[in-house]
């Protein structure tokens, strides 16, 4: 079971990305579109991206014109670094790094989505623990 942070900016999920990358493999990829979506949204509630549905679109549909969804995953590993900008943190995902699991993910097995989960994952506990210490006086 994911375990569900609520934080200033929405509830978010930590899950754990080894079962996202099993779902993905048992659904034949159907998982990968929700969970693509959810992690979508949930850096939009945060402040960081547009539209998790266009998103979605263009990694689907988007297909068909071979470009959109190249620029839809460039562009989901940068705001998952945004947004760790934005946190504070030092040790952020290397968008360059995502994108290339993906281009792998095309031929091979989707490790990309082990490696932006775990990163989101630190995102959202690290605000949840920011949120924590602010709640206590520790953050000014």
């Amino acid at each position: 079971m994911a375990e569900v942070l609520h934080l200033d900016s929405g509830s978010v999920k930590i899950r754990n990305p080894w079962g996202v990358f099993l779902l993905v493999l048992v659904t034949l990829g159907i998982y990968y579109l929700v969970w693509y979506y959810k992690t979508n949204r949930e850096l939009a509630n945060y402040g960081v991206g547009d539209s998790p549905g266009l998103s979605l679109l263009a990694v689907t549909f988007g297909g068909l014109l071979i470009v959109p969804p190249f620029v839809s995953e460039w562009r989901f590993f940068r705001r998952i670094g945004e947004a760790q900008r934005r946190a504070g943190m030092e040790h952020r995902i290397s968008h360059v790094t995502g994108f290339v699991l993906y281009l792998i993910a095309l031929i091979l097995l989707p490790f990309e989505t082990v490696y932006a989960q775990y990163h989101l994952n630190r995102l959202w506990r690290h605000r949840a623990e920011e949120a924590q210490k602010a709640g206590l006086g520790m953050r000014g």
